[in-house]
């Protein structure tokens, strides 16, 4: 560890792609037998300075008529704030390839 302050005239360090002292990246085995597949046409999100909720279900009021919805909620998923925002950069890269498949999601 280098003595050298934050900010300080220090020579850079060298790109992650050339170094050779850190260890190769492990490979990810996926299980697969709890596995459970959901459609959802409704989420929703909330958070703390802990962690964010973000729940899932499905609004099956078709005629869209009346002051009053129902959903039925089906998941709940809670993530620390990190995580949540592994999950954002993920979903905007999957939604720009979508995009420049399919054309623009209005």
């Amino acid at each position: 560890m280098s003595n050298t302050p934050e900010g300080a005239d220090a020579p850079a360090a060298p790109a992650a792609a050339a170094r050779t002292d850190l260890p190769p990246m492990p490979r990810v085995k996926w299980h697969v037998d709890q596995l459970k597949s959901s459609y959802v046409n409704f989420a929703n999100a909330n958070s703390t300075q802990e962690e964010v909720v973000i729940n899932f279900g499905m609004n099956n009021n078709w005629d869209r008529v009346g002051g009053e919805v129902d959903i039925e909620l089906t998941h709940r998923i809670v993530m620390s704030p990190f995580a949540a925002k592994r999950l954002a950069e993920l979903m905007a890269k999957l939604v720009a390839q979508y995009e420049s498949r399919y054309g623009a999601l209005k």
